[in-house]
């Protein structure tokens, strides 16, 4: 009896493999090249900054004739105005970049229409999405950055039980958690690392009375600008911004994967399709990674120094629901770093 189940189980399994393999090339479907030439261009909102984008779209431009118009805004800002824009019927997006967590709050709203873009198919299995609504296009790890004027290379912190030491209270820079989901998200993952012990880790880092910035960009600006000596941020900010900063090379390095979506209500849908595939081919990905992003592509990196070895060191973070942000946000990390 039990050798019959296992071989239904198998069954089922096998049936539920080629269902997914169907689903997913049926949106994986070439998008109308001379639909999207005559849409003109593509409405973009992403947290890339735009002068690492700048590659990327002239070469899409390039390709196809077609202009790209880019808001850039943190993750948390994206997906505010593109919520707030669908709430009130007049989505002015085709595109959404942002990190998983946000990407997922507004899948769960009906924001996008699923789509597959072809070159998307051979990136690694464990960041696709089954329902096809969010394409997997590069990857985002974290660690300490420092400026290399202000920090001298005795003093440099080699972990983030470091940032602790009395020596860099008040010249630390983090993203405020109460409003940064990445920041928030990347807190309440150090469960990974600390266990039970990661809230107490964030009352340490709370204590440490560090500047709060708006979102992951401005702590690599605070760094340059001597505002604060050492900070945590994405590690391609040193590509991306020019002044005397480096990063901390770690054993491990929480990571965020980042999406592009379609709009469920694209006004240049052709174009849409495009620029996401575009972004996941060899040479949109070539493009991004050369000014510091960390992309899916195999073999292709960022010149950035060891940025080989950062990727066999990534752990992915895992994604709190909407309600645990809003927990977490409003009143866990509000009452650490705005109590009295």
């Amino acid at each position: 009896m039990r050798r019959v189940m296992n071989c239904w189980i198998r069954f089922w399994e096998i049936v539920a493999i080629i269902a997914y393999l169907a689903s997913s090339s049926a949106f994986a479907q070439q998008a109308n090249v001379e639909a999207g030439k005559k849409e003109g261009k593509v409405v973009v909102y992403g947290s890339v900054v735009p002068q690492a984008m700048e590659g990327l779209h002239q070469a899409f431009k390039k390709k196809y004739g077609i202009d790209v118009e880019y808001w850039r805004g943190s993750s948390t800002q994206v997906s505010e105005r593109a919520l707030s824009e669908w709430r009130a019927g007049r989505p002015g997006f085709d595109v959404v970049e942002g990190n998983r967590g946000v990407q997922l709050i507004m899948k769960e709203e009906g924001l996008f229409a699923k789509y597959v873009p072809p070159a998307a198919e051979k990136f690694p299995a464990q960041f696709k999405e089954r329902d096809a609504l969010i394409t997997p296009w590069r990857v985002l790890p974290i660690s300490i950055l420092y400026n290399t004027e202000l920090v001298k290379p005795n003093e440099v912190p080699k972990t983030l039980d470091d940032l602790l030491n009395p020596k860099w209270t008040g010249k630390l820079s983090i993203p405020d958690p109460t409003r940064h989901t990445t920041t928030a998200q990347f807190l309440r993952n150090l469960e990974k690392f600390k266990g039970d012990k990661w809230l107490d880790y964030v009352k340490a880092l709370a204590k440490q009375k560090p500047i709060l910035v708006e979102s992951l960009a401005p702590v690599t600006t605070t760094i340059i600008k001597g505002e604060a000596s050492i900070g945590i941020t994405y590690i391609k900010y040193i590509k991306q911004y020019k002044g005397p900063v480096s990063y901390v090379p770690m054993d491990k390095y929480l990571t965020d994967p980042n999406y592009m979506s379609l709009s469920g209500k694209a006004t240049h849908m052709n174009a849409a399709k495009l620029y996401i595939d575009f972004a996941c081919t060899p040479e949109g990905q070539k493009h991004i990674a050369e000014d510091g992003e960390f992309v899916l592509a195999p073999g292709v990196y960022p010149p950035i120094k060891d940025a080989d070895k950062v990727a066999p060191r990534m752990v992915f973070m895992d994604n709190p629901s909407e309600e645990e942000f809003k927990k977490l946000m409003t009143g866990t990390f509000r009452d650490i770093f705005f109590g009295k």
